[in-house]
């Protein structure tokens, strides 16, 4: 199965057929196969869903939705060893996961769409069907609230945060910038020290410079998570 329209808007948008190189792959997005990435992916599900959902409340973050460009990138960074993560190393090599796989599964995954709720059903109407509600049911994510203070939180994003990730944290695919609300607020928190460490770079355009999550306190960021959490109401 080739790639569909929403794949194609979403990288024709993003500048991706253009070819640019992130990292060491080409992001080549044109004539992905869904079919492909949808295969690959069962061995992703074993931790993070079988939709991309994400697993055990943030131990493994949810990737359904995440621009693909951005999926592609941090695979390509585990591949060359330049993000760490133990339960990766096995899963992830230019061998096992060639470019054109990191591409497909990257492109399946962006396209999953995640709901935040069921949508209401009349669970007595003719031809209810409790199997499919159940199946969908597995497709929902929806974020605990987190403690904080949220009108402080939505200060800090805004003024902070939004010019990248979208004033409602939805990210922004032309730039492959991971939305945050919607991702697992214990996720978030985890990620934090290695930003700051440089383990991880906040901004790939500009490597070198001075960690923004630094300068933030852990009430601050405790009040943005706060903030994120309840923007999938």
């Amino acid at each position: 199965m080739k790639v569909h329209a929403w794949v194609m808007a979403n990288c024709l948008m993003a500048g991706l057929l253009a070819s640019p190189r992130l990292g060491a792959m080409e992001m080549v997005f044109e004539g992905v196969d869904l079919r492909n990435g949808k295969d690959i992916n069962e061995v992703c599900a074993g931790c993070h869903g079988e939709f991309g959902q994400g697993g055990k409340e943030g131990e493994y973050p949810r990737l359904a939705g995440l621009p693909p460009a951005f999926i592609a990138r941090q695979l390509d960074l585990f591949r060359d060893r330049k993000r760490t993560n133990l339960a990766m190393v096995e899963s992830v090599d230019h061998r096992q996961l060639p470019d054109a796989d990191v591409l497909d599964v990257s492109a399946y995954l962006a396209s999953i769409e995640i709901p935040s709720k069921l949508p209401p059903v009349d669970e007595t109407a003719p031809g209810f069907n409790a199997y499919e509600r159940l199946l969908a049911s597995k497709r929902v994510v929806q974020i605990p609230r987190a403690e904080g203070d949220v009108e402080a939180g939505k200060g800090l994003y805004r003024r902070e945060c939004a010019s990248c990730h979208g004033s409602q944290g939805e990210g922004d695919a032309k730039d492959a910038v991971p939305f945050l609300a919607g991702q697992y607020t214990s996720y978030l928190w985890r990620q934090v020290p290695k930003y700051i460490a440089k383990g991880r770079i906040h901004d790939p355009s500009a490597p070198e410079e001075p960690e923004l999550l630094a300068s933030f306190s852990d009430v601050d960021l405790q009040n943005i998570f706060a903030y994120l959490s309840i923007l999938d109401d």
